[in-house]
């Protein structure tokens, strides 16, 4: 395993034990980032119209499209090293 994949899973289970919860735009962010970095670009149907927060989710994947894998996970590690810092919210 790479040394990026290493510090993508450690962010990974950094995020979960953070003090406090992000706002819903970070999140959203954090997810995106996320399957970016595990999955490449967004696949499958688009969640309906009634389905707000999977169609978010799955909007906020679709934005990086073309984003590689690496660069994602390096964007995802460091925004959740901000998080713990507390320089984002």
């Amino acid at each position: 395993m790479s040394d990026l994949a290493t510090r993508f899973e450690q962010a990974q289970s950094d995020v979960k034990q953070l003090a406090e919860r992000p706002s819903n735009m970070t999140l959203l962010r954090l997810y995106a980032l996320y399957k970016q970095g595990s999955e490449g670009d967004a696949h499958g149907d688009k969640p309906g119209m009634t389905d707000f927060v999977g169609r978010y989710k799955f909007e906020a994947w679709e934005s990086l499209k073309g984003t590689s894998k690496d660069e994602a996970m390096q964007k995802y590690i460091e925004l959740v090293q901000e998080l713990q810092s507390g320089a984002a919210s």
